[in-house]
């Protein structure tokens, strides 16, 4: 071979095969060694001899299991990168502890167990770059917390994996001794204790810090000394309370991004952030804020004040920003007529209007129509009225629609149909007529919510066209006629809600045929992206290697997504449940209950395995209960109340384990109750209640033969099996009633003594025949068991 002096060899973004790698340990003046996005296994024979390699990228492959022991012998390694594998094990006990010439490590994205201490690398006096984000963060005794380190960290990231086994981690003891920091993320830990404000003092050149998702207290202190290399603070969702600093934007003059969200700050926004030059991204939500001093927005593209106690009417600073793009205002007390701010010759270029949860009133606003970019609105939860304006079919460019809780009247336009939208949200109005073709053409469609509205008519066909659709809600309109078969095409359906309608004919069997797979894109909403600071700036040039940071640099991204979690709001186990996130991308269920279905449950519903929660009640199904149901394994509730079912309740229900709430009550249903094993031992009497003919616990009916009035009755009564001689019944009855009428009439016109051994006559004829008719009921009723 002719490649001894060799020193680049790049071989990513290729498909070959792993034993290429063997030629590897002939390559004795391999510096650099390139290798990602080939996802096989890689055989990592022929690196050990590679001693003077000094960069090893194998970013984003499929390798696996422990790094090599050999690898610890590469002693002029200066950059290793292995982001995005799936390596396992503790870094404690791994070759890393060797590579004391290392400066630039990236071990993010695998399963290594990583001390929060840094113990191993305490020794590597040329470590500046760091990356530990999403593996598994251990504590250790708290004597290796004191170890004094001999490196000083440029770049240090260490955020935790939903699948750490730290808890209430303390503050990591060597930060204390690192004093030329641009970058710092411990975002997502559980770390406790106070603000560390003394990390501003000591780094004064800090460029980057992410706290956020841990549990940090107090208020928040800030250095004397201004800082201009701050771009981006996050310490988002901790406990921090008190005001925000009014000299925050002299200490932070050039920051790019702020971000406060989920504590307990109170008080005043300083109104100097809004004058910022720089500032483009601030997040204050879900806070105790209550008033607002942006007097105007300079740069500002990004701006979340939503779950404040902020009141009043909307800021005009707000309203005539050149530069804001992303709006949210939810959760406040705006209030007033926004269709006021259609100012002439306006055009703003939003994004996303967010002022939901407010006390806005008034027609819908049309100067939103001449932003052609808007990509999401929502005004839910106002006290807006009118009609939606036709003006709305002009954004096309229209992904998410959110109009709920509110005044609405009228039909929705059959113009409005923007080929890229995704969720819309119009329930809780008084949105009347039928469904005409809005959204006819809406492929991308994936929530449709309509519930309690107005709306008539039968369910439109073109429905079973929108392939991406998963949740379909129209529950308490009046829609009617049959079931809309056409909805069984929809094979990503997960949540189907039609209840409280005046539906009626027999249920399809084709609903068997849904699948209810998870389904990610119903439970978030991805609209556009944020432009965000960059992970790594020209002060790490600092370090005299500008080849390193090259290569870092493609981790950092300047621009983060813009993701929101869906909610949805669906009746199971008896009640409304608000489901969002990832529990929603699992949940799934049908609602057909409060309509007018007839005829038998389709067996082919026990094909739905996947399914949560099924409700038929309140309709008129008669037949069975099919056995099928016992296919069921995932439902949680089950309510098949209030119709005309009959027949008993298949035994084998009692092998569904994840069952809940469970309801057959109020039909005619027969025979003995599920044995009081697994989930059905929970189970009261109301679940069984209504069904004369059923026996068996927790009811009151014994399933034994019922016992022998002890009164005593003829003979021939105790014998006859066969059907009642009617023709005697009708006899004995009329008999014994009219020597109960003649009987009266006599007593009325003779004396006394006569009147009381009557009486005493009469009321041994009225037992007799009181018991006859008893005893013949009886016999009648055993016969037709």
């Amino acid at each position: 071979m002719r490649l001894g002096k060799l020193e680049n060899l790049n071989l990513s973004d290729n498909q070959l095969n792993s034993s290429i790698l063997s030629i590897l340990s002939g390559l004795s003046s391999l510096k650099f060694f390139q290798h990602y996005f080939d996802y096989f296994k890689i055989n990592c024979t022929g690196w050990c001899d590679l001693k003077n390699l000094e960069q090893l990228d194998l970013y984003g492959n499929n390798l696996g299991g422990s790094l090599p022991d050999c690898l610890g012998n590469l002693s002029s390694l200066q950059l290793l990168d292995v982001y995005e594998n799936q390596f396992t094990g503790n870094i404690v006990s791994g070759p890393l502890t060797n590579l004391i010439s290392i400066v630039f490590l990236s071990l993010s994205n695998n399963l290594f167990e990583v001390p929060i201490s840094m113990k191993p690398f305490m020794n590597h006096s040329s470590l500046k770059f760091f990356s530990s984000e999403n593996n598994i963060i251990v504590t250790e005794p708290i004597s290796f917390h004191d170890l004094i380190p001999k490196f000083q960290l440029v770049f240090f990231h260490l955020s935790n994996s939903p699948t750490s086994k730290a808890v209430n981690v303390e503050f990591p003891n060597f930060l204390y001794y690192q004093y030329n920091l641009r970058f710092l993320d411990l975002s997502h830990n559980n770390i406790t204790g106070m603000f560390p404000s003394w990390l501003l003092k000591n780094n004064t050149r800090l460029e980057q810090l992410f706290l956020s998702e841990n549990f940090f207290v107090g208020t928040l202190q800030l250095q004397d000394h201004p800082n201009q290399n701050m771009t981006e603070l996050d310490i988002s969702n901790n406990n921090m309370h008190g005001q925000i600093p009014k000299n925050i934007c002299l200490i932070f003059s050039n920051l790019d991004s702020l971000r406060m969200a989920k504590n307990e700050f109170t008080g005043c926004i300083p109104s100097c952030l809004g004058n910022m030059s720089s500032l483009g991204i601030l997040d204050l939500s879900n806070n105790q804020l209550s008033t607002v001093k942006l007097k105007q927005l300079t740069t500002i593209r990004f701006l979340k004040l939503s779950n404040n106690n902020l009141g009043g009417q909307l800021p005009a600073s707000v309203v005539n920003s050149s530069s804001l793009v992303f709006l949210y205002l939810s959760g406040n007390n705006f209030w007033g007529q926004i269709s006021d701010f259609a100012l002439n010759g306006w055009k703003k270029m939003w994004t996303v209007l967010d002022l939901s949860n407010n006390q806005f009133s008034g027609m819908l606003p049309r100067w939103i129509v001449n932003s052609t970019q808007l990509s999401a609105i929502d005004l839910s939860k106002n006290h807006f009225k009118g009609p939606i304006p036709r003006d709305f079919c002009k954004l096309q460019g229209l992904e998410y629609l959110d109009l709920s809780e509110n005044n609405l009247f009228g039909s929705i336009p059959s113009c409005f149909n923007p080929p890229q939208i995704t969720h819309v949200h119009l329930s809780g109005n008084r949105l009347s007529g039928p469904l005409t073709c809005g959204f006819y053409n809406s492929s991308s469609l994936v929530t449709m919510d309509l519930h309690d509205n107005n709306f008539i008519s039968s369910i439109p066909s073109w429905i079973g066209n929108l392939s991406s659709l998963s949740v379909l809600l129209l529950r308490a309109n009046h829609f009617d006629g049959d079931f809309p078969v056409h909805l069984c095409l929809l094979e990503k359906l997960s949540i189907l809600d039609v209840s409280q309608n005046q539906l009626s004919g027999p249920l399809p069997s084709c609903l068997g045929n849904l699948t209810f797979k998870e389904n990610f894109d119903k439970a978030f909403v991805n609209i556009g992206s944020v432009f965000g600071s960059a992970y790594i700036g020209k002060a790490y040039y600092d370090t005299r290697n500008p080849k390193l940071v090259d290569n870092f640099q493609i981790m950092g991204n300047p621009f983060r997504s813009n993701i929101a979690e869906e909610v949805i709001e669906f009746t199971t186990k008896n009640m409304y449940y608000g489901y969002q996130g990832k529990i929603l991308s699992f949940m799934s269920g049908i609602d057909l209950s409060c309509n007018n279905f007839l005829g038998a449950i389709p067996p082919e519903l026990g094909n739905l395995s996947e399914i949560h929660t099924l409700n038929l009640s309140h309709n008129n199904l008669t037949g069975s209960i099919p056995a099928t149901f016992s296919n069921l394994k995932q439902i949680e509730s089950l309510d098949l109340s209030y119709n005309k079912l009959n027949g008993v309740i298949p035994q084998q229900f009692t092998e569904i384990t994840t069952l809940e709430v469970f309801s057959v009550a109020h039909n005619n249903l027969s025979g003995k109750t599920p044995e009081r094993k697994n989930q059905f031992g929970t189970f009261d009497e109301s679940c069984y209640e209504g069904n004369p003919f059923l026996c068996g616990p927790p009811l009151r009916n014994n399933c034994s033969k019922e016992p022998v009035s002890s009164q005593p009755v003829p003979n021939d009564e105790q014998e006859d099996d066969g059907f009642i001689d009617m023709e005697f019944f009708y006899v004995s009855f009329g008999a014994c009633y009219t020597v109960v009428v003649m009987t009266i009439a006599i007593v009325l016109y003779i004396n006394p003594y006569w009147r009381r051994r009557w009486f005493y006559f009469i009321e041994d004829c009225i037992d007799t025949c009181y018991y006859f008719v008893v005893a013949s009921f009886r016999k009648f009723s055993n016969f037709r068991r």
